[in-house]
């Protein structure tokens, strides 16, 4: 067996290396897993990824695997719930917030309106985009994520700064910020010769 290595992150571990291959840079259209990665993007404010990571199968457990419908209906109950789990990340505005966008994101329905249409109709052209070399050149946030955070905000949703709003577009694919040297970007044509190696 092949072993992969050189990745922008994740290497040496499993639940991070798979991450990095199968899910991070590739589109994500699907409700609940919009819905899922921008509860998660949230949750993962000040702390590191792969902390929400490991938790994320208990997230799933804890949140009726991120179904919008059911969520939105949680009460004062399910708050308290969700605080006594220590399986997930017991912080009481994320809770909050992740049912409001839940509520936020039936009222979405309600007018017509998709949680996809709304995410992707800001991405960003990248046709002509170059990878980026280094974690240097990846911004925090992008004009387009300071007007999707902004129209969500609009919207009712809550915790979805722009930085947040970035971290969500990358983790569904509206952008691809592989570095040039990753090999999912190598399997893509990029050249590495023409960029320095990454150090983070």
């Amino acid at each position: 067996m092949t072993t992969t290595t050189g990745r922008c992150f994740g290497d040496g571990n499993p639940l991070y290396e798979q991450y990095h291959d199968e899910e991070w840079g590739k589109p994500v259209h699907d409700e609940h897993a919009l819905f899922e990665r921008f509860a998660l993007e949230g949750f993962q404010s000040g702390l590191a990824w792969i902390t929400v990571l490991r938790k994320r199968p208990a997230f799933r457990e804890a949140f009726a695997d991120f179904d919008p419908e059911v969520v939105a209906e949680y009460g004062d109950d399910d708050v308290a719930r969700l605080m006594a789990d220590a399986g997930i990340v017991r912080n009481r505005a994320k809770i909050d917030a992740t049912i409001a966008n839940a509520r936020a994101l039936r009222a979405l329905h309600a007018s017509g309106r998709t949680l996809d249409e709304l995410v992707w109709s800001h991405a960003p052209d990248r046709a002509d985009h170059p990878r980026p070399a280094t974690w240097v050149d990846v911004p925090a946030s992008t004009p387009e994520s300071k007007a999707l955070a902004k129209e969500m905000k609009s919207l009712g949703f809550r915790f979805v700064g722009p930085t947040t709003a970035y971290a969500a577009m990358q983790a569904c694919g509206l952008v691809d910020d592989h570095l040039a040297t990753c090999p999912v970007a190598l399997a893509d044509g990029s050249e590495p010769s023409r960029v320095a190696t990454p150090t983070g």
